[in-house]
């Protein structure tokens, strides 16, 4: 089973520069992660986008759609930052045929407390396992997107 991962910037891929949060989106990070992990699926990637979520446009958003759209891999995995992630999840929802699962991070891959890792683990395990649809899978859990939220304040994802 092959595993098709697109990357859209986000927190995951941050680069900050000093202590007054200066950062930019860098180079997505997903593939060092998965080396570091000696991750053994069978998976491609291709950089969509390096943007903050929260500078997210609608025209960004149909970029997304149309490449998993488009994408012959019937499984998905998306890196997203974790501020309109949701947002992203619901847009793709009429993709049929596929299992496509949004992750992310709420601290940068390069921070040593990052969740980065974790999460993406938990994507790759849950995109071979999940039945079609689309889903988030955060902080040890799988959401839908439909009835989920971000929790700013603990820093985590919730089911309604």
């Amino acid at each position: 089973m092959k595993i098709k991962i697109f990357t859209t910037g986000g927190t995951i891929d941050k680069v900050y520069f000093d202590r007054k949060s200066t950062y930019q989106v860098g180079e997505p990070q997903i593939v060092k992660i998965l080396e570091e992990m000696n991750v053994t699926v069978d998976y491609d990637y291709s950089s969509i986008l390096r943007k903050d979520s929260l500078d997210m446009t609608d025209e960004d958003r149909r970029l997304l759609y149309d490449a998993i759209k488009n994408e012959p891999c019937r499984h998905i995995v998306v890196t997203h930052g974790t501020d309109t992630m949701i947002d992203s999840a619901r847009e793709v929802s009429t993709v049929r045929g596929k299992v496509i699962v949004f992750t992310g991070a709420i601290r940068p891959a390069g921070f040593t407390s990052s969740d980065a890792a974790f999460n993406i683990g938990a994507a790759l395990t849950a995109v071979q396992i999940l039945p079609d649809g689309v889903y988030i899978v955060m902080n040890g859990r799988i959401f839908d997107p439909m009835k989920a939220r971000k929790n700013r304040q603990r820093e985590r994802f919730e089911a309604l």
